[in-house]
Formats: C-alpha cells, sequence, structure tokens
C-alpha cells in the first residue's frame, strides 16, 4: 500500500496515478462524445451526437421550485411556502455586474468556447497533475447548469441526489453530451439566466432573485458590483463563504471575484480596487417560510389551503400529482380570507381562552350564499413549539384536511336540524308536548332509513334544570333547550328524516363514515366540526340553501397560467319558508333563550346553544343574514375532560355552558367581522305558537279585553291558538320514548 509522504502529501506513484487517472477520463468523456475531427478542438456548441436520445425539455425550461404566495381575499400576503425558497426572474431583471461576475468567477471563457471548454480541460489536467489532487475544475457554466438541472429534479431525495452528482465516467458523458445540445438548443443569454436561476447561493436561497433578497432586502436587478462580485462569489462554496456566519471569509472572496472581473477587463482596475475597499454592507432579511408566518393567526387556514390543494382532485388526479405541484410552487394562491374578519376571530379565540389552558377554542365564520369561509382561528398558536403551548392540528375541520379525527360531539346545536325536519314534514312550529323533566322513551319506536328499528334499548332523556317541566312549543323548546321536547319531535318527524335533513345541510363525519343512525342525534351526540356546523347555519341565513365551503378563489401558476380551482356547490336543504321559520325562532334564543350573552343588539341575529355529555364540549352557533360562526370550547388533547369547576382565561366556571363562554366569544368575533353599516334582516314571518295552558286561579283577574302584560310576548307566551283543528294528536305521541339523553345540552 503507497504511503503519503512526510507533511502530507501525495508520493511521486501517487501523484502518478492521479495524473493517470484524470488523463483517462478526459480522454474517455471527450471519446464518449463522439465530436466531428475537424471541430474537435473547437467543440462547437453545434456539434452533433449521433445516435443520442433529443435534450429533454426539462433541460431547456426547467421546473423550477419557487416559492408559493398565498393572499387574502382582498391581495394582502397571508404567507409565502416553499420547498425551495426562489422567484424566477428574467436576465433582463439581473443587475449586468451580476451577469458578468458570474461569467468571470465561474467561466470566463464562456462566450468564447462551445459547451466544453478543452482549453480549460487540458489546462485542469495539467493543474491537477501538478497539484497531486483535483485543484481546478473544468466545467463550463453550461455543464454546471445541466448538473443543476439534474439536482434539482432530484429535490429532497437523497438517493436521487446522489445520482445526480456521482462522480463516474457515465455520468460525465451524459452531462457533456446534454450541455452541447442546450448550447445549440438555447443559446448563451438563455443559458445564463437559467444558471442564474437555478443556482444555490446559501442561506436557503436559490436563484439570483431570492438571494439578493436574503442578503441585501434587494431586487436582483439593483445590485451594485460589490454585492453583485459577493453573490458570485458564494457559488463556489455558499458555506465557507457565508458572509452571515463569516464576513471575513466572504470578504476575502469578494475580493477575488472583482480582481477576476478587472483582469478579463468587465471592470477597469480602479473601480475593482474601489469595490475591494468598500466593506461588506449586509441588509440581512430572515426567510419567513410556511403557514407558521401567517398574519393574525391565519397559519390553520393557511395549512387547510395547502390541504385542499393537496386533496382536490382538480389539482391533479393523483396524490403525487398533487404533491408534485405543490412542492413545484410558484403558485400565486388568492383566497377567500377576509382580513377584518380574520382579525376578529383570531382576537375572539384568545379573549377569553388562555393559550396555556387545559381546553382550546376553535373559531370560524362562513358567508351564506357563497360558502366561502371568511376566517378560521383558534386560541392555541399554530406551530410546533410545544413548550409555547403551539399545535398543527386545526380544530376547526377533521382528519382529512389537518383535524381531529371526526369533530366533536355537537350538543344541542343539532336541535334547529331537528325543527327543520319537523316543518319539511309538515308540523307546525305550535307543536307543543307536555313533558315532565325527564321520560324514558324506546329506541324501538325510531325508525332508521332501511326501515328498521333503530335499537331495543330505553333511551333515558332529561333537561338540563329539574324545573324545565310542562308545555312548550317548538319556538319556546329551542330557546330553552329542552331535551324532552326534541326527543318526542324527532319521533313525530322520523328519525330518517331527521339524518337526511342533516346530510342535505352539510352535516358530515370525518373519513366517509355514515351518520349513526341513533335516537340521541337529536340531542348532539353524534359529531360534527365547527365548520360544517358554521356551513349548517348559513344554509339557515341563506333561506334553505346549503353551500359547501370553499377557501381558494383563484390560483395562477408561476408562467400565468389560471388553474381550475374548487367551486361551492349550492343545493336546497329545505324551503325558504322553513328557514324563514327557523331563523325567527333562533332568534328567540339570542334576545330570551339560552343565548343572551351572545346577542348582537344593532342587527338581526339568531344562535342556539351547545353542551356535551359531562359537559365535554360547548358551543355557540349563530349567524347574521351575511355572516354565520361556529364557536366551540373544550378539551384538545384527548383527554376529554368534563368542564366542571375550572378556570379558563384567568376566570372560575362552576360549569361551562354554550351561552357562558363560547357565546361571549361569538360575539366578540361577530362584531369584529361585521360592517356597521350593513345591517340586513331575515325574511319575516308569522311563527305560530302554541295555546298557553290557562291558569283557573288567575283567569278572573284579567277580563278578556284586558291589554297583556310585555312579558307576554315572550316565546311560549303569546296568544292561544289552535294549530291543527281537525286533527286529533295521540297520546301516545304525547307520552314518553327511549335514548340516551341527558341534561347539559344548552
Amino acid at each position: 500500500m503507497a504511503k503519503k509522504r512526510s507533511g502530507g502529501g501525495l508520493t511521486g506513484t501517487q501523484q502518478a496515478a492521479k495524473f493517470l487517472g484524470v488523463s483517462v477520463l478526459a480522454g474517455a468523456v471527450l471519446a464518449g462524445i463522439a465530436l466531428p475531427a475537424a471541430g474537435a478542438l473547437g467543440l462547437a456548441a453545434k456539434g452533433t451526437v449521433e445516435g443520442f436520445d433529443e435534450i429533454p425539455s426539462n433541460l431547456k425550461t426547467p421546473p423550477l421550485s419557487q416559492r408559493t404566495t398565498i393572499l387574502d381575499s382582498e391581495g394582502g400576503l397571508l404567507a409565502t411556502v416553499y420547498s425551495r425558497d426562489r422567484k424566477v426572474v428574467p436576465l433582463d431583471k439581473i443587475s449586468p455586474y451580476m451577469q458578468k461576475a458570474i461569467v468571470a468567477i465561474e467561466d470566463g471563457r464562456f462566450y468564447e468556447h462551445g459547451a466544453i471548454d478543452l482549453k480549460g480541460v487540458l489546462r485542469a489536467i495539467n493543474r491537477n497533475a501538478q497539484e497531486g489532487g483535483v485543484a481546478q475544475g473544468a466545467s463550463t457554466l453550461t455543464q454546471q447548469y445541466v448538473k443543476n438541472v439534474f439536482v434539482e429534479e432530484a429535490g429532497d431525495d437523497p438517493e436521487k441526489v446522489a445520482q445526480a452528482t456521482q462522480q463516474t465516467i457515465g455520468r460525465k458523458v451524459r452531462e457533456l453530451k446534454f450541455a452541447i445540445q442546450v448550447e445549440e438548443e438555447l443559446g448563451k443569454h438563455k443559458i445564463l439566466e437559467n444558471y442564474l436561476n437555478i443556482t444555490f447561493f446559501g442561506q436557503q436561497a436559490y436563484g439570483i432573485e431570492a438571494a439578493s433578497q436574503r442578503y441585501f432586502s434587494k431586487h436582483a436587478a439593483d445590485l451594485n458590483l460589490g454585492e453583485a462580485a459577493m453573490m458570485a462569489g458564494l457559488v463556489q462554496s455558499p458555506s465557507r463563504y457565508d458572509p452571515i456566519n463569516d464576513i471575513q471569509e466572504a470578504t476575502k472572496r469578494r475580493n477575488v471575484v472583482l480582481q477576476r472581473m478587472a483582469d478579463v477587463g468587465d471592470v477597469s482596475q480602479a473601480e475593482a480596487d474601489k469595490a475591494k475597499a468598500a466593506p461588506l454592507k449586509l441588509k440581512v432579511k430572515t426567510p419567513k417560510n410556511g403557514c407558521i408566518t401567517a398574519v393574525d393567526g391565519a397559519g390553520f387556514f393557511c395549512d387547510y389551503v395547502r390541504k385542499t390543494i393537496l386533496s382536490d382532485p382538480i389539482f391533479g388526479k393523483t396524490a403525487e400529482e398533487r404533491q408534485k405541484l405543490w412542492n413545484l410552487g410558484g403558485l400565486t394562491v388568492r383566497t377567500t380570507l377576509d382580513p377584518k374578519a380574520q382579525a376578529a376571530t383570531n382576537e375572539a379565540a384568545v379573549a377569553k381562552v388562555n393559550k396555556d389552558d387545559g381546553v382550546a377554542t376553535a373559531v370560524v365564520q362562513v358567508q351564506p350564499g357563497t360558502g366561502k369561509i371568511l376566517s378560521m382561528s383558534q386560541s392555541r398558536p399554530y406551530g410546533l413549539d410545544q413548550k409555547q403551548h403551539q399545535t398543527t392540528l386545526n380544530l376547526a375541520v377533521g382528519s382529512k384536511m389537518g383535524g381531529t379525527t371526526y369533530g366533536f360531539p355537537v350538543g344541542s346545536t343539532f336541535k334547529p336540524i331537528t325543527a327543520a325536519a319537523a316543518l319539511e314534514k309538515g308540523l307546525s312550529p305550535a307543536q307543543s308536548f307536555d313533558t315532565p323533566w325527564k321520560i324514558t322513551m324506546q329506541e324501538s319506536d325510531f325508525t332508521r332509513c332501511d326501515g328498521r328499528p333503530a335499537g331495543n334499548l330505553d333511551w333515558p332523556v332529561q333537561n338540563e334544570l329539574e324545573s324545565e317541566k310542562g308545555a312548550y312549543d317548538m319556538t319556546s323548546a329551542l330557546g330553552k333547550s329542552i331535551n324532552t321536547y326534541f326527543a318526542k319531535l324527532e319521533q313525530m318527524a322520523g328519525l330518517c328524516e331527521t339524518l337526511t335533513m342533516a346530510k342535505k345541510v352539510g352535516y358530515e363525519r370525518e373519513l366517509g363514515k355514515p351518520i349513526r343512525q341513533s335516537p340521541s342525534a337529536t340531542l348532539g351526540s353524534l359529531e360534527s366540526t365547527p365548520l360544517d356546523m358554521a356551513s349548517v347555519y348559513a344554509t339557515f341565513a341563506n333561506r334553505g340553501m346549503y353551500c359547501t365551503p370553499v377557501a381558494i378563489e383563484s390560483v395562477k401558476a408561476a408562467n400565468g397560467d389560471k388553474l381550475n380551482v374548487p367551486q361551492t356547490k349550492c343545493t336546497r336543504a329545505m324551503s325558504d319558508r322553513t328557514a324563514d321559520t327557523i331563523n325567527q325562532m333562533l332568534k328567540g334564543v339570542v334576545e330570551d333563550g339560552t343565548g343572551t350573552r351572545a346577542g348582537l343588539s344593532d342587527r338581526d341575529n339568531a344562535g342556539k346553544t351547545g353542551t356535551t355529555e359531562g359537559r365535554k364540549d360547548a358551543w355557540f352557533v349563530g349567524y347574521t343574514p351575511n355572516l354565520s360562526t361556529a364557536v366551540w370550547v373544550g378539551d384538545d388533547v384527548g383527554k376529554r375532560d368534563e368542564m366542571f369547576d375550572i378556570t379558563i382565561g384567568g376566570v372560575y366556571y362552576d360549569k361551562v355552558c354554550g351561552g357562558c363562554l363560547p357565546g361571549p366569544i361569538w360575539r366578540i368575533a361577530m362584531t369584529g367581522a361585521l360592517d356597521s353599516s350593513e345591517r340586513p334582516q331575515f325574511n319575516p314571518v308569522s311563527v305560530p305558537r302554541a295555546e298557553k295552558p290557562k291558569d283557573p286561579e288567575k283567569e278572573g283577574d284579567e277580563g278578556p279585553d284586558k291589554p297583556r302584560k310585555p312579558a307576554d310576548d315572550k316565546p311560549g307566551d303569546t296568544d292561544p291558538i289552535n294549530p291543527f283543528p281537525d286533527i286529533t294528536i295521540p297520546p301516545e305521541m304525547l307520552t314518553g320514548g327511549n335514548g340516551n339523553g341527558r341534561g347539559g345540552n344548552r
């Protein structure tokens, strides 16, 4: 085994072997190109490569990974996302100093030789043999460009990167052959442009525009002589000459480039000396990448947009195609996010729930009639630092879009769906039941959509308070959130009809799971997400038309082409009369029902509170004619703790309810998002009310002509009417049934 000389140099034998190896490599490369004898010395760009495949199109116009820009609905920047921080610019947008500097230091004879510089090859062989190593390369800019294209294609795959950079004669011959064809088809100016856009300049910056912004906070077109020389010097070793980490080494390298520019006549010696004497003046701009940089807490919405592009077939038939589109980037994505609404929900999400609380809140807003998602916020900040209570789990959506597995049980916010199903079946809002505090119904009395009984067990149902008993009609039962009433109403409306209505208004379960056909659905035992619930209630605001939620308004590719984007699909879920009736009844919830702390005093608004078994979830979902907002509060870390005797946002709650915490959050979000000058109204309808039971002891105190007190206008307290004068309701329809409902569903 040969040994190194003292001092670490190669022995004479090793030098000879090195020289021979380099010479053989050069000879093999030249032979592999099959150059015409007459043109061998010049190696002109028009030299042919017989029997070789045509040049791949990606070498002519390489698909360079670039930044994707995500904008709000007004064109404001939400976030910049990229796998490669790059922005492709034409040659006329790159400083002439930069063009000259890169040619001078990397390939001084670029405009004189063809794809291969024979003089450079021979010079490198001689120099390397003398030095006993690889002291000098011979790759032209064109060769470097071809190699960079293969590296770019390899992306972040280590195996593919290794293949693109392996030091073998075969790879070198292939690279040189392509270089000849690139020169012939593209020409020098286009090659230089492509080279400056593909090259890595360190600090996560690919291409000259991103690098100029990174180091000097300016466009590539504005680089001066000294700046351009420093940038050109980075290419050989971005880490060694990184000015941020070692400004002295970067300055030395800059000066080498400046002297080379003077030597080849690009600048005068005086210009070079002046630039050398000037200190490097960096103006570093920290790169901002990913949804974590989104403004106004919009990281979760940003990630939802990303998931949409990666999952919707409109952006590619396969997951691989969609992933390639996203990784390639260069997209300009204009979203539906309204900056005013987002600022409002972000404020609301953290107003009453702290990021380090044991529970979290999610707030999402949807525009009725368009399905546009206007805002999406939660109390825990978007990010990966758990010590800072950050999370990437989007509590507003399901697992497919980065959220929880199925969502959360919705509690009494489901009850308006049951009411809509009943109205569509022809039942009157005046339908009343005289219910005790708690009842037991039979699952077998409810019929599934396949015609079979829903079960064979008892279903115990009870109200929140023992005092909640007596006669209720639909309006008063919604206002007070009476469980026993809605258990009976679901029985009359039909379990299948109720669940069919739920599906029509967008109440979905994640992972393709069908809605469980259980009588307890009317009490909100089934899971959904805040986004879906905001869309459900937007259906009421939109007078019965359900519109699928959308987050993207337009997408432009890097070349300016417009891509197709998902469009909302609007379908009629119920009659406009049914929706108008629901709106009027839910107005009572915020006026004098369980949602009074949420109600807005300056405009028509409606909504519904909801809590679930053990108060593990608390909801308020409400709307105006032009905005629907859902608020959820609960345990987001999997323990699903009950919210009794708990401090949230610095405030103690003996028990959390939909009206006392989600309700006020909803009010903050709605107040901030709505335009004070726009106050659309619900379509007014007269809602029939049930007959108020008479109290014989008080009947004589007020004659038939005595005016009613204002309190008599509350839901459930209007003048007696007979909604169905020709129909007798069977007694068994007014008695118990079965199920799994308990109090706490307000």
